[in-house]
């Protein structure tokens, strides 16, 4: 795994006794450089960038707080920049169609040295789109969670462990896995992005799923349900 660094002045300083607990996972539908002079422009950054090869180009040192994360919140964290390393991966379709193989061997890599500097639990590693339902799509329907999940990098659900939950209300088990439900319709759809991608409508043009994350009226089929009580249990395994 080759690492340049590319180093960005856009960060700040952890709050103290503030430790990472969360690892973020983005996508933007640009090549690394061009990701890198448009978070210059922003004057934001992440952690890292995994460009279409593979290499890894760092912009701020771990110990720092980059700006990736925004306006978030997973189970008792919120503005997840505090908490969280961020890694950002080229994708030109924002996570529609497959990554490359060789972006994903290094985001394993990567990924694996960070869980296991911080003791991150698996159950924390999470996308974008996780944190920040309303307003994130990324790292998207391609993103593969469950092969991730064999390498070490986050969890996968067993549907065997559906029968293990009575409860049966959406919204519940949604904060039972750590999802702001403040707005049930995106944070459903985010699930879906997550577990259940055959559930989420493919989008042809990235400039539009960006404007429109989430279908307003989205409700979460009852053919879903089984996948969600058993992430449910996976992640919360208190029923």
């Amino acid at each position: 795994m080759k690492i340049v660094r590319e180093l960005l002045p856009y960060f700040d300083e952890r709050p103290n006794g503030v430790k990472v607990k969360t690892l973020v996972i983005h996508c933007s539908a640009q090549s690394a450089r061009e990701m890198i002079e448009v978070l210059r422009k922003r004057e934001l950054s992440a952690h890292y960038i995994i460009d279409f090869d593979g290499t890894v180009y760092q912009l701020v040192s771990e110990q720092k707080r980059a700006w990736h994360a925004g306006q978030s919140k997973w189970r008792k964290m919120d503005m997840l920049n505090r908490y969280s390393v961020g890694i950002e991966l080229s994708s030109t379709t924002l996570g529609q169609s497959a990554y490359q193989p060789a972006q994903i061997k290094s985001l394993i890599k990567l990924s694996r040295q960070i869980i296991r500097h911080y003791q991150i639990p698996v159950t924390n590693v999470v996308a974008h789109s996780d944190i920040a339902p309303t307003r994130k799509p990324d790292p998207g329907i391609a993103f593969p969670w469950e092969y991730l999940a064999y390498k070490g990098v986050g969890a996968w659900y067993d549907l065997a462990d559906a029968a293990k939950v009575a409860e049966n209300d959406v919204a519940t088990l949604l904060k039972t896995i750590g999802y702001d439900t403040v707005d049930l319709p995106a944070a459903s759809y985010a699930f879906c992005r997550h577990f259940a991608p055959t559930a989420v409508a493919e989008d042809d043009d990235v400039y539009h799923l960006v404007e429109n994350v989430y279908p307003k009226n989205f409700v979460l089929s009852k053919e879903y349900l089984p996948i969600l009580k058993a992430v449910a249990y996976k992640y919360g395994n208190n029923f």
